[in-house]
C-alpha cells in the first residue's frame, strides 16, 4: 500500500513500523510550506492512505489533506508522530477495515 505522510520534519523508525504493516512512503510532505495550506485539487496519483501526524500540523493544512483524501475515498489515519502512537492507530485502522460492510470478498 502507498501511503502520503503529512507532518513531520523527520521520520525516525517510522518507516520500519509502516513496512511491518505492508505500507511503503510513496511520498512525504512537511506541511510547513505555506501551498500546503491551500486547498488541495487532489492527491497525488497513485496513493492509496494519507497518515497525518497531527502533533506537527496546523489546522489549515490538516483540513486541506482531511478533505482530499475524504473526497477520492482514500482512508486517513491521524495519529501523534510516535511509533507507538502509529501502532495504534494502524491497528484501529485494520480492526474497522476487517468490519466494514463494504469490504469485498
Amino acid at each position: 500500500m502507498q501511503a502520503l505522510l503529512v507532518g513531520a520534519d523527520r521520520l525516525g523508525n517510522i518507516p520500519d513500523v509502516l513496512a511491518d504493516h505492508g505500507i511503503t512512503i510513496r511520498q512525504h510532505v512537511s506541511g510547513r510550506d505555506r501551498s500546503h495550506q491551500r486547498k488541495l485539487p487532489s492527491l497525488p496519483k497513485g496513493i492509496q492512505m494519507v497518515i497525518l501526524f497531527t502533533d506537527f500540523l496546523g489546522h489549515n493544512v490538516m483540513q486541506s489533506f482531511r478533505s482530499a483524501a475524504r473526497e477520492e475515498g482514500v482512508p486517513l489515519v491521524c495519529c501523534r508522530r510516535s511509533v507507538c502512537s502509529l501502532r495504534q492507530a494502524l491497528a484501529a485502522g485494520e480492526a474497522s477495515c476487517a468490519a466494514c460492510p463494504r469490504r469485498p470478498g
